[in-house]
C-alpha cells in the first residue's frame, strides 16, 4: 500500500505560515518579558517591588517560555520540502517530544534554581533603607525585641506562629513608623540535603502555649519539594505581652 503524498503546492504556503507564526510567538514572548520588567521598574517603593517580584516573576517567565517554545516548534517545521502522511506524524511526534523536554528543563530551572536568584534580590529590597517622608532621612529598622512595642496583639500572635513576619521602620527624629508585612514560613529555604531552594514548612504544631511568665514551644515540620528530605525543628515562642499602643500598617 502506497503512502499518500501531500500536494507539493501546499508546502510554500505552510512554510510561510509556520515561519510567520514562529516570529509572532517569539515577539509575543519577548513582549511578555519586556512588559513585566517595564512594570517592575515603574513600580514604586521597595516593598511594592518585593511583592510584585514575589507574586509574578516566575509565573511570567514560565508563560513567556511556553510561548517561545511554541515559536520554536513552528520554526523547525517551516522548512517542509516534501512529506508523506507518515512523515507528518513523525515530525509532529518528534517536535512535541522535544518541546516537552525543553519545557521540563525550563520548569525545573525556574522551580529549583531560579529561586536562589530571586531570594537574593528580595533580600536586598526588604532590607534596603527606607526614607522617612517627614524628614527625607533614612529610617531605622527595629530589632525583633524593639518592634514588639509598635505591633498590636494580633500582629505579635501572627509572628509567634511564624505565619507572618513584620518589619518596623522608625524615624527616630519624628516618631513616624512604617510597618511592612511579609510571608513568614511560606517561603522555601535551601534544603540541607540537596541544596535546592525547596525546603518548606508543611506543618506546625504548638507543643506548649506561651504565657505571661513562660515561653512556649513550637514544632516546625519541613519537607523538601525536590528530594523529599524531611526534618523537624523546635522554635521558642516569646512570652505573651500586651501592647499599650496599637499601630497601623503604612505603605512602602
Amino acid at each position: 500500500m502506497e503512502l499518500e503524498e501531500i500536494d507539493p503546492h501546499k508546502y510554500d504556503a505552510w512554510n510561510n505560515l509556520a515561519l510567520n507564526l514562529a516570529l509572532a510567538c517569539w515577539a509575543i514572548g519577548l513582549l511578555v518579558v519586556i512588559g513585566y520588567f517595564v512594570k517592575l521598574s515603574s513600580t514604586g517603593g521597595s516593598k511594592n517591588k518585593y511583592d510584585f517580584i514575589n507574586r509574578y516573576e516566575i509565573t511570567t517567565l514560565w508563560i513567556a517560555s511556553i510561548i517561545l517554545i511554541l515559536g520554536g516548534c513552528f520554526f523547525v517545521n517551516a522548512n517542509v520540502v516534501e512529506l508523506t502522511t507518515l512523515w507528518i506524524f513523525v515530525r509532529v511526534f518528534t517536535t512535541t517530544m522535544i518541546a516537552i523536554l525543553v519545557a521540563m528543563i525550563i520548569q525545573n530551572l525556574l522551580k529549583f534554581y531560579y529561586p536562589f536568584f530571586i531570594e537574593r534580590r528580595l533580600k536586598v529590597l526588604r532590607y534596603k533603607p527606607r526614607t522617612s517622608p517627614k524628614t527625607g532621612k533614612p529610617m531605622k529598622l527595629l530589632s525583633e525585641e524593639e518592634e514588639d512595642a509598635h505591633l498590636d496583639e494580633g500582629m505579635i500572635a501572627e509572628e509567634n506562629v511564624f505565619s507572618v513576619d513584620y518589619d518596623v521602620w522608625l524615624d527616630e527624629e519624628t516618631g513616624y513608623k512604617q510597618i511592612e508585612k511579609y510571608a513568614g514560613h511560606l517561603h522555601a529555604i535551601q534544603c540541607p540535603e540537596c541544596n535546592y531552594q525547596t525546603f518548606k514548612v508543611t506543618r506546625e504544631e504548638i507543643m506548649r502555649q506561651p504565657t505571661a511568665t513562660e515561653e512556649g514551644e513550637l514544632m516546625k515540620h519541613y519537607v523538601c519539594g525536590y528530594c523529599g528530605y524531611k526534618a523537624r525543628k523546635t522554635v521558642t515562642l516569646k512570652q505573651q505581652t500586651k501592647t499599650e499602643e496599637a499601630s497601623t500598617t503604612a505603605p512602602a
